[in-house]
C-alpha cells in the first residue's frame, strides 16, 4: 500500500510500503530544481546529480552532508534575535527545502516547538498581512462561494490529498479573530502532523475560509489582505462551510478533515453536523479533550480511583471545556455500563454564571446543556462560584479552561485536597499568563500531593526537597497520531471508540505509571513513537467497528500482531531525508 507518493506534477516518488527502495523521478532541472522545496537538496546534491540535472556552476563546489547543512542552518537560526524573527527564518527555510526544514525541527523539537507553534505562531498570525511574502495554502472567499470547488480542484487528483486542515480564523490560539491570517494556523497544524506523525507534506492541504473579520484593528489596517468587512454569519456562512465540505468530499473522497480555531458558536455545531458522515476532527473540541483525558487516566492510576467513580469539576465551559467533558463522558461509557446521561452526572461544569443549571435554558449552548444540573439537586445550596461547587462536589479532578488568571485560589485547592488523597489539578488556559494557578503554588498548597498538568510547559516543582514533574497537556501528542490512524485505515468516520482508544494509548505511555513523581503524560520529544502507537490503536478500532476502507492492514493484536501493525504504521511515515533523483 503506497500512501505517500509525491503529487507534484513534475515528479513522482516511487516507494513500496516499507520504504526500502525509493527514487524520485523528475523532469525538473537547473534553477527550477533549486527553487522546488520538495526536491531541492541545496549543497548536498551529489556530483552525478549536478551533472545530470544541469546544476554545475549553480552551487558551491563542495558536496555537503545533511548533518553539515543542519549545523549551518541551526547556527543561522540561533543568530536571529527574538522569537518572531526565528519563526520567519523557519518559514523561509520551509519555502526553500522541505527535508532540511522538517529535519531541523525534529532534531530540536523541544526548543523549536514554541517557535513554529504557540505562542510565536500566534504573533506571526497577528502580523500575517505585514510579514506576507509568498502565498501558501488555499484561500477561499465567502463572497465567491460558486468558485469553491474550482479553487479546491487545483490542488490535485482524488487520490492526492490525505489530510486537510481548515480554519475560519474566528478564535485563534487565545488571541481571537484573526481573519485571513488563520491560514498560518492551518499550515502550522499540518507541519506538526508531518513532524509528529510522518504525514507526507505533499499530501496535505491548508485552507482558510475568509468570512471577513470583526477585528477592528484588521479592518482599519490598510495592509490587511483579507476581506475588509464584518464577519459573515448565519445562512450564508453555513452555505459556505457546506460547499467547502461537500467539495472536499467530491474532489478528495479519502481525505480526513481537521477543523481548527472556529468560534464558540460554530466549532461544536459544525463538528456535530459532519461527523456522522465523514472522517473529521476538531482539535479545540476533541484534541484538547483527548490529551486531558489521557492525563486524567494516568492520574487516576496513581490515585487508585476508578474512572466510573471519579468526580470532575470543569471551570470554563466553552469549546475546550465541553470538549473535555465529552471525552471524559465517552470514556466512562466505554469502560462501564452507564449511559451517556448517567456518565455526564459525574461532571460539573462551571462558567460565568456559576454552575451550569437547566434553568439557564437558551443561554446554554447545546454542548453545555448536556452537562447542566437539575435545579432541584442544588436547591438551597450555593452554586454561584467555584469554591461553593468544590465544597459540595468534593472533586477528584479540577480542570481550568476559563482564561481567568489565578482562579484556583489556595482556599479552593485546600478544600479539594481535604477530601481526596491526590487532587488531580489541570490549569490549562493559555498563554501562561492566563493559567488558573501556578504549579508550584498547587504543589505547596497540597503538600506535594497534587497531580498536575498544564496547558504550557513548566519546570518541575518541589516540596520539602522532593521534585515532581509537571505534565504538559500538549495536543500535539495526540492529534497527529489520530489523524495518521484515520489516513492509513481510510476510515469512513472517526468514532467515539477510536478517540477513546487513542486516549488510552497515550495514557499508557505516561511516565507516572512507573513513578508517581514523574509526568502524567509523555514528553513531546517522544512524539513520533507515541504517534505510531496511537495510530495503531486507531486503525485497530476502525477495523473492529467496520469503519476501515484500507486493504492489507495487519491483524488486531493477537499473537504478536500488535507489533506487526505498529511496524506497518511506522514504515509508512514520511521521514525527512534526501532521496536519490532520476531524470526522466
Amino acid at each position: 500500500m503506497v500512501v505517500n507518493p509525491n503529487n507534484n506534477s513534475q515528479s513522482t516518488i516511487v516507494e513500496n510500503c516499507f520504504g526500502d527502495k525509493e527514487r524520485v523521478a523528475t523532469r525538473v532541472n537547473g534553477n527550477d530544481l533549486l527553487r522546488d522545496p520538495q526536491l531541492n537538496k541545496g549543497s548536498t546534491f551529489t556530483e552525478d546529480e549536478r551533472r545530470e540535472f544541469d546544476l554545475e556552476g549553480r552551487l558551491p563546489t563542495r558536496v555537503s552532508t545533511l548533518e553539515e547543512q543542519l549545523e549551518r542552518a541551526y547556527q543561522q537560526y540561533g543568530s536571529r534575535q527574538g522569537a518572531l524573527a526565528k519563526n520567519t527564518f523557519m518559514t523561509s527555510m520551509k519555502e526553500q527545502n522541505w527535508v532540511l526544514y522538517y529535519k531541523m525541527i525534529q532534531e530540536h523539537l523541544k526548543e523549536m516547538f514554541s517557535i513554529i507553534y504557540t505562542p510565536t505562531e500566534g504573533e506571526a498570525i497577528q502580523n500575517f498581512s505585514r510579514l506576507f511574502r509568498k502565498p501558501d495554502g488555499c484561500f477561499l472567499d465567502i463572497e465567491r462561494i460558486d468558485e469553491v470547488e474550482k479553487v479546491l480542484a487545483r490542488y490535485g487528483k482524488p487520490e492526492d490529498i490525505d489530510y486537510i486542515v481548515v480554519s475560519d480564523g474566528e478564535e485563534i490560539l487565545g488571541i481571537g479573530d484573526q481573519g485571513v491570517g488563520a491560514v498560518l494556523i492551518s499550515i502550522a497544524k499540518l507541519v506538526l502532523t508531518t513532524v509528529c506523525a510522518g504525514v507526507h507534506p505533499s499530501r496535505q492541504l491548508p485552507v482558510v475560509l475568509d468570512c471577513g473579520t470583526d477585528n477592528h484593528e484588521l479592518l482599519n489596517d490598510e495592509l490587511y489582505l483579507g476581506l475588509k468587512r464584518p464577519r459573515v454569519r448565519g445562512e450564508k456562512y453555513d452555505k459556505f462551510v457546506d460547499t467547502f465540505v461537500e467539495s472536499c468530499r467530491q474532489l478528495y473522497p479519502k481525505a480526513y478533515i481537521h477543523f481548527e480555531d472556529f468560534g464558540l458558536a460554530n466549532a461544536r455545531r459544525i463538528l456535530d453536523k459532519y461527523r456522522p458522515d465523514i472522517a473529521c476532527f476538531n482539535d479545540d473540541v476533541q484534541g484538547t479533550g483527548c490529551v486531558t483525558l489521557a492525563a486524567i487516566m494516568a492520574g487516576l492510576h496513581v490515585s487508585k480511583v476508578k474512572l466510573e467513580d471519579m468526580r470532575v469539576v470543569i471551570f470554563g465551559s466553552g469549546t475546550a471545556g465541553t470538549g473535555i467533558a465529552d471525552q471524559v463522558r465517552d470514556a466512562i461509557v466505554a469502560d462501564s455500563h452507564k449511559s451517556k446521561e448517567e456518565a455526564a452526572k459525574q461532571i460539573w461544569c462551571v462558567d460565568k454564571p456559576g454552575l451550569l443549571l437547566q434553568s439557564h435554558g437558551d443561554s446554554l449552548t447545546q454542548a453545555q446543556a448536556n452537562y447542566a444540573r437539575s435545579d432541584s439537586e442544588w436547591q438551597g445550596k450555593n452554586h454561584n462560584d467555584l469554591l461553593s461547587v468544590v465544597k459540595q462536589v468534593h472533586p477528584h479532578v479540577l480542570i481550568g479552561t476559563s482564561t481567568k488568571p489565578k482562579a484556583f485560589t489556595k482556599e479552593i485547592i485546600q478544600e479539594m485536597a481535604a477530601h481526596v488523597s491526590h487532587p488531580i489539578i489541570f490549569p490549562l488556559s493559555n498563554p501562561t499568563r492566563l493559567h488558573e494557578a501556578e504549579p508550584q503554588d498547587l504543589n505547596d498548597w497540597t503538600h506535594g500531593k497534587a497531580l498536575i498538568a498544564t496547558g504550557s510547559p513548566f519546570p518541575p516543582v518541589s516540596y520539602e526537597g522532593k521534585q515532581y514533574e509537571v505534565a504538559e497537556c500538549n495536543n500535539s501528542t495526540v492529534f497527529p497520531g489520530i489523524g495518521l490512524g484515520c489516513v492509513l485505515s481510510r476510515a469512513r468516520l472517526l468514532s467515539d471508540k477510536m478517540l477513546v482508544a487513542a486516549c488510552k494509548t497515550l495514557a499508557a505511555q505516561a511516565p507516572a505509571l512507573k513513578d508517581p513523581d514523574r509526568g502524567l503524560l509523555p514528553d513531546v520529544v517522544d512524539v513520533r513513537e507515541i504517534s505510531v502507537r496511537i495510530a495503531g490503536a486507531v486503525v485497530r478500532q476502525a477495523v473492529e467497528e467496520g469503519l476501515s476502507q484500507a486493504q492489507g492492514i495487519p491483524g488486531r493484536g493477537e499473537d504478536g500482531e500488535e507489533e506487526e501493525l505498529e511496524e506497518w504504521v511506522r514504515a509508512q511515515m514520511w521521514e525527512a531525508r534526501y532521496r536519490p533523483l532520476r531524470k526522466v
